[in-house]
């Protein structure tokens, strides 16, 4: 069980300026945009590093989109940023069209995803993107769930040949996996080790699911928990043997029940591997104001959420 003690908190969008940074100094085809959210996306030192390599395009999401699938065909590898909502939703065209059908090597950087953008309220609270990105053939789509894990998807991503959406969050979360780790895509990490339910979770969910994990483990119940940062493609080996083992799953993300994490997974399973499944989300509805904690916990997306599914499952 990883240490529930541990408590230096990072938020995930610097873990994605930081990795950022580091494909400055190391990649000279990387290049950025931004959609005057400069300061929002930690994109501060790669522009004070490489001056020359960093487009503001300003409050015209659509056209940064196009211009980064441009600049593909030169070879260089684009990171556009803003938030989720205006990563998605406002230019899905522009990502259908130019990036996802044409097959450019356009890396999409969404901050502020999911309910905990807290008090900027629903209009800003993106919780259908996951479904809207992993609709697109040939879209890779990675939710880290901590500052060091959002830092080496960053560098992974840029490593990949071809579209990444990569979503991360706004607040602060605690920093649990290790700093010099290797981000595979498509592959899911076996965060414990359990025996009567399987959790799988992706994103600020991953933690949330460990604290539930060592409170059931309290009462006698062993938890699996799995984290899923990447979405699409999805690890359907590590879920598939899971479940043959535990017999039943719970999946817990930060998004509309609709179309996310918890949809992928009752596919793979419907086909391959029919398992008993409750679903930690978001049901159905816009969120609202308030700060992130209060959210999650009225929108049931939060460690006492997991806990409670997972009795009702093994009831």
């Amino acid at each position: 069980m990883i240490d529930l003690t541990y408590t230096e908190k990072k938020d995930t969008r610097s873990g994605f300026g930081d990795g950022l940074t580091e494909l400055g100094r190391t990649n000279p085809n990387v290049v950025a945009l931004c959609a005057d959210l400069i300061g929002s996306l930690k994109m501060d030192q790669f522009i004070k590093e490489n001056p020359d390599r960093f487009f503001q395009i300003g409050i015209a999401e659509a056209n940064m989109m196009g211009i980064a699938a441009g600049l593909t065909i030169g070879g260089k590898i684009p990171f556009t940023g803003t938030f989720a909502e205006f990563s998605t939703a406002r230019v899905y065209d522009q990502i259908r069209q130019s990036i996802a059908y044409s097959d450019k090597n356009v890396k999409i950087a969404a901050s502020h995803a999911g309910l905990t953008l807290g008090e900027d309220g629903a209009t800003h609270q993106t919780l259908e993107d996951i479904g809207l990105m992993k609709m697109l053939p040939g879209m890779v789509v990675i939710n880290p769930c901590d500052y060091n894990q959002t830092k080496a998807a960053t560098i992974a991503a840029a490593e990949y040949e071809g579209p990444v959406y990569l979503r991360f969050g706004r607040p602060a979360v605690p920093v649990f996996t290790p700093a010099d780790q290797k981000f595979e895509i498509g592959k899911g990490i076996l965060m414990n080790e359990g025996t009567d339910v399987t959790i799988v979770a992706t994103g600020h969910l991953v933690w949330e699911s460990l604290i539930a994990a060592a409170e059931l483990e309290k009462e006698g119940i062993s938890c699996e928990v799995i984290n899923i940062h990447t979405i699409k493609p999805l690890d359907e080996e590590i879920i598939i043997n899971s479940v043959k083992k535990t017999g039943k799953i719970v999946t817990a993300e930060e998004h509309n029940i609709l179309g996310g994490l918890g949809e992928s997974v009752a596919r793979v399973l419907a086909q391959k591997c029919p398992t008993p499944q409750a679903f930690v989300a978001v049901n159905d509805t816009f969120g609202e104001s308030a700060t992130p904690a209060e959210l999650m916990k009225k929108y049931g997306i939060d460690s006492t959420a997991v806990i409670e599914k997972v009795k009702s499952l093994l009831k």
